[in-house]
């Protein structure tokens, strides 16, 4: 089982000693072995990994995610059943859940909380609650340990945030651009912009997701930001059939390179 609280601390510590971070993003229940490619992005290289708990209106989500979504509900996939498959993980690395806040409400903030910590998970990111209504959730999690990953939109303007990366906690969710997840053709440029205004105001780990592809993207944007969270370009190939020793190779990739920029 990972530590409990453990994201920011591990974050910063490699941050601080040069490394670029490394969040994978891997749909929980998508297909027998998601559990090994969990291990398996984790050997690669992951610094942290972002698991998915699929929702039936994943509204910050692209047509990769959501088909992932799709097939892992279809399968019978259930919060309960994916929490359950990460007490016994033991990937090595901290572990963050991303949902939206309707699994969290209907489970109580107590209970979802709790599940978490039981489960070995350091921190949730709950992309649809705002700075506004995140207070309620955000004092039970801190209560038993679970850090509340928050979000910062390029839209967002300067005085915001210092308050979201206030509230942070394991790291910042620069989001790279306007829309949903998805590959994109080049790194948008609001992506390093909105990275560099939060780290004019933080000393928190700053890292860029949403539209962040492949290894040249990653490393334009780790020219600014502490990290990367890469998410529908290995769902996609999770979605192919890769497998874990293809997630593995996708991710060591993209390691190698951001540790040779």
């Amino acid at each position: 089982m990972n530590d409990l609280g453990a994201l920011e601390p591990a974050l910063r510590a490699k941050r601080d000693a040069g490394r670029k971070l490394l969040v994978p993003y891997v749909t929980g229940g998508l297909g027998p072995d998601w559990v090994d490619v969990v291990r398996a992005v984790a050997d690669a290289g992951a610094d942290a990994i972002e698991i998915g708990i699929p929702f039936s209106d994943p509204v910050m989500d692209g047509p990769v995610i959501q088909l992932a979504s799709e097939r892992a509900l279809a399968a019978g996939t259930t919060p309960a059943s994916i929490l359950g498959s990460l007490r016994v993980c033991d990937a090595g690395v901290p572990l963050a859940v991303m949902t939206y806040y309707n699994i969290c409400f209907h489970m109580g903030h107590e209970r979802f909380a709790a599940s978490l910590r039981d489960s070995g998970v350091a921190a949730a990111i709950l992309p649809d609650l705002p700075l506004e209504e995140v207070g309620d959730w955000a004092a039970v999690a801190d209560a038993v340990g679970i850090e509340t990953v928050m979000l910062a939109a390029p839209t967002a303007p300067d005085e915001r945030l210092p308050r979201i990366c206030a509230r942070a906690r394991g790291f910042v969710y620069a989001v790279g651009l306007l829309g949903v997840t998805g590959e994109r053709g080049e790194l948008a440029a609001t992506a390093t912009e909105i990275a560099g205004r939060l780290k004019a105001v933080t000393d928190k780990p700053v890292l860029v997701g949403v539209g962040v592809s492949n290894a040249e993207q990653a490393v334009e944007a780790c020219a600014v930001a502490d990290g990367v969270v890469i998410g529908s370009a290995l769902v996609r190939r999770l979605l192919d059939g890769v497998g874990p020793s293809g997630a593995f190779e996708f991710v060591a990739g993209i390691r190698r390179a951001l540790d040779e920029a």
